[in-house]
């Protein structure tokens, strides 16, 4: 996982008052002067929030692409595995899985499978899980990926809040949004829902124009991949390819250390990952609680957008919002429209006032 999904919250303002009894293992709340435990003190004060992560979270997985996408889910070390690690979801497809308190993993979308009728055996195209199989049997994505990442809350005291995220680091290969429902917080929205492989540098394509690596997948620099004396948040900082994604996607996670404007937590909530979402899917989330720093606006199509029309949800054609120019040498620059609109403007200008000089 991404940077801080590991943190944890030691509580959450506005709850019951909560302390460990003299001689006890547990939590307790505070009910009419009374410490009771936390399952009692849910039933005995109705008005009182369950503590989250009594019953764990609901995952829902959406297909809204045109093709078949065959998901892979991988719970971490330690987490129980869920009903499936792999399967088939046809366009229009759902599907629902329920994670017990405590459970952390990631889910992605795997791309151009094909699996034989008889033996079951086959690979995909990007996000192969390197099984054989149609189901991922404990093993994860290979980049590049789109990865929706999880930790829910176990319902103790330190481990409240769910935290969750979409991940570019490993690269993209799909669009893919996260939202909440029925949870408490900030619970934002979250996700890509640009189309970057139509965008993706040269240097970062994948053959076919099917996925788009990661810097660090490309070039294997440790300033890219945030290792060696670029492993902490004050070596390892964005790159223009990074920086990118992040213009593209501001939501998502761009590089490992993106974690303030990436990371979002939620109380209590269930969870619906889309594949393909329609770019007015992603509706607005209480931008104010959100823990991205960059400004978001809710546009006329209830889209989440940023007042210059470019990220998530602009409303506007996706190849108008993330504009490369690569220039030549190898080294890459990231150029708007506006700047080469006004470029032009001004060499027309500098024209006319020499020749009227002359």
């Amino acid at each position: 996982m991404c940077g801080s999904l590991n943190q944890r919250h030691s509580d959450v303002d506005g709850g019951p008052s909560t302390s460990p009894l003299e001689g006890g293992t547990g939590w307790f709340t505070k009910v009419d002067g009374e410490y009771l435990s936390e399952r009692w003190a849910s039933v005995t004060a109705g008005h009182i929030q369950v503590s989250n992560g009594i019953s764990g979270a609901t995952f829902t997985l959406i297909n809204r692409c045109d093709y078949a996408v065959w998901p892979g889910i991988l719970a971490n070390a330690g987490s129980t595995k869920l009903d499936s690690t792999g399967f088939e979801l046809k366009p229009g497809g759902s599907r629902s899985f329920h994670a017990p308190p405590g459970w952390s993993g990631r889910f992605w979308g795997r791309t151009g499978c094909s699996f034989d009728v008889n033996t079951g055996q086959g690979s995909c195209a990007t996000g192969d899980c390197g099984s054989n199989q149609v189901e991922c049997n404990g093993a994860g994505a290979a980049p590049p990926a789109t990865l929706a990442e999880f930790t829910i809350g176990s319902g103790s005291q330190t481990s409240i809040q769910d935290f969750y995220d979409v991940s570019l680091v490993d690269g993209y290969n799909l669009p893919m949004t996260v939202e909440a429902s029925g949870g408490s917080g900030a619970c934002g929205s979250t996700g890509c829902v640009t189309d970057l492989n139509r965008q993706c540098p040269a240097e970062l394509r994948v053959e076919g124009g099917q996925a788009c690596k990661s810097a660090c997948e490309a070039f294997g620099s440790p300033q890219y991949c945030c290792s060696g004396a670029y492993s902490s948040p004050a070596t390892c900082t964005p790159s223009v390819y990074s920086e990118m994604f992040k213009t593209a996607c501001p939501r998502s996670y761009s590089y490992a250390y993106d974690d303030a404007t990436s990371t979002f937590t939620c109380l209590g909530a269930d969870y619906t990952i889309t594949f393909c979402p329609p770019m007015t899917s992603q509706k607005s989330s209480r931008d104010s609680s959100s823990p991205t720093t960059a400004t978001t606006t809710t546009t006329t199509n209830g889209s989440l957008g940023t007042p210059d029309g470019s990220g998530v949800g602009s409303g506007e054609d996706p190849m108008n919002t993330w504009l490369p120019n690569f220039l030549p040498g190898g080294s890459s620059k990231a150029i708007s429209k506006f700047t080469m609109q006004s470029t032009l403007v001004a060499s027309v200008i500098t024209f006319l006032i020499l020749s009227l000089l002359h």
